[in-house]
């Protein structure tokens, strides 16, 4: 590419390979001011004005800390299209919102994931990733490590908290799998027509899932997070029926796919890179805070956000007008080399490393990130102490814009 000869709306761009993708990106960079593109035509919304692609890391940096002026609530942050109305009342979480709705939902959330929070599950995401590699070794080498590793540990770990029963964890997984399953035909098959109503009906069936089990827990309370969110008032709130089952699938779609594809990613990136793979190995506790957030950096498991300019503004010299769109690419943000050294690089020990893998600065970054951070590195660290010499091949990556995920990799030892 010599020339800006690609569409970032199109969606066979994200079926290009990786090597490609990088040079379109730092075509983008280099232009004085971010790129405009048409907005992709989508068979369940209109077609919108457009939307500028941000790629440098100091706009999406900028464009974060200030959600006044980049909204995330004035058609949704996920897509690029504004979603139609019949979907906000399934994928219409906080993630799609500003504050103060925002603000009311992650302020009664929040509390379970804190970091004192997260370490009561310490021991649970332990024995866990021991099952899980004690079931490899079993299984052997030549098995799929995304099925049989990577979006285990994950999946297991938010049904657990949420209180969803193992015999559903199989259900939980499609369902998340075909909404985050973008142009990909193993999960959204080829009608394209029919991908509205195979989104809406996942997201109906996740979100009465929820509402069963939350009903029971209301007479029935244990000790998992459903029973604490519609038994305990936070602060004199507590969320409705309706925004509880929207949370709940913003976790299991957001909590799986992105850390089963930073567990994907980073056994790919070890194998490329076995010195650093041996000195992680050689003293795992010392490298594995660096090790997990170069990982995130790396994968950047979410490729995009979206923002609607509320009002003219200037950024980083550049102007933006009222209604506009822009398109926050964290995964070309991760590679500035204006931030980054040697951006292609996996270093282990990379430091500082202010990375946006789990979204920029400001109320809408990754409630998440202490779980993620904590799954991967005891997933890690069991792999790396059993089977040490575990490699992945062939990645099948997703087909799409929103999510940068490994469908498929044969794993050997």
């Amino acid at each position: 590419m010599t020339a800006l000869e690609f569409d970032l709306s199109d969606s066979s761009f994200w079926a290009r390979p990786m090597s490609e993708r990088r040079q379109a990106f730092d075509l983008l960079r280099r232009r004085d001011t971010p790129v405009f593109f048409e907005e992709p035509e989508i068979s369940f919304a209109p077609k919108g004005p457009g939307y500028h692609a941000l790629v440098r890391h100091a706009d999406i940096l900028e464009a974060s800390r200030n959600p006044e002026v980049f909204s995330s609530g004035q058609g949704g942050a996920t897509n690029i299209p504004d979603l139609p109305p019949e979907f906000a009342e399934y994928f219409g979480s906080m993630i799609n919102m500003d504050d103060p709705r925002h603000a009311r939902l992650r302020r009664i959330v929040s509390r379970a994931f804190t970091p004192k929070m997260i370490k009561q599950f310490e021991s649970d995401v332990e024995t866990a990733a021991e099952k899980i590699v004690d079931d490899l070794l079993v299984t052997g080498p030549g098995c799929d490590f995304v099925t049989e590793v990577a979006a285990r540990l994950p999946l297991k770990i938010i049904c657990d908290m949420m209180g969803i029963p193992e015999r559903d964890y199989q259900f939980v997984f499609e369902r998340s799998n075909m909404i985050l399953g973008g142009f990909d035909p193993e999960y959204v098959g080829t009608d394209v027509e029919g991908i509205a109503e195979r989104l809406l009906t996942a997201g109906m069936e996740l979100q009465q899932l929820m509402q069963d089990l939350a009903a029971h827990r209301l007479d029935n309370p244990t000790g998992d997070l459903t029973s604490s969110l519609v038994n305990a008032n936070i602060d004199g709130e507590r969320l409705t029926s309706q925004e509880l089952g929207s949370f709940f699938i913003l976790l299991v779609v957001a909590g799986n796919e992105t850390t089963r594809n930073a567990i994907s990613y980073g056994l790919r990136l070890l194998t490329k890179n076995p010195d650093q793979r041996e000195l992680w190995r050689q003293d795992f506790d010392k490298h594995a805070p660096t090790a997990v957030e170069e990982i995130v950096r790396l994968a950047s498991p979410v490729n995009f956000m979206r923002r609607k300019v509320t009002r003219d503004h200037v950024m980083n010299g550049n102007q933006y007008r009222q209604g506009e769109k822009v398109v926050l690419y964290y995964w070309a943000a991760n590679r500035d080399p204006a931030v980054f050294d040697d951006p292609e690089r996996f270093d282990i020990t990379r430091q500082p490393n202010p990375h946006v893998g789990f979204g920029g600065p400001g109320p809408h970054f990754c409630l998440g990130a202490h779980l993620a951070r904590r799954e991967i590195t005891v997933m890690f660290r069991e792999l790396l102490r059993r089977v040490p010499g575990i490699e992945g091949h062939k990645p099948d990556r997703l087909h799409s814009a929103f999510i940068n995920g490994i469908k498929h990799m044969e794993c050997v030892f």
